[in-house]
């Protein structure tokens, strides 16, 4: 999600920067644009470093195996990256 929210702003800064050439007195539209894109670059660079993160996940299985309150417990530990993200 951070990913494609940071490239439309890198994207609607670079029009606003380079393709539109409308002189408004109150405001510069070029500033806002590489502002945009400024701030498309950073959330795009953030996602990028969240999704390379590695996750972590712990499930906890508990059985009943009789009346008495014996219990089987099962513990699985999982821990993945994502390595089809680089390609």
């Amino acid at each position: 999600m951070s990913i494609g929210a940071g490239i439309f702003l890198f994207a609607v800064g670079a029009i606003l920067a380079f393709a539109v050439n409308v002189d408004v007195e109150w405001v510069n539209l070029d500033m806002i644009g590489y502002i945009l894109m400024g701030a498309g670059a950073v959330i795009f660079i953030i996602g990028i470093v969240l999704m390379m993160r590695s996750r972590k996940s712990e499930t906890v299985t508990r059985t009943a195996v009789d009346p008495g309150g014996q219990e089987r417990v099962s513990r699985q530990q999982t821990s993945t990256t994502d390595d089809s993200a680089g390609l």
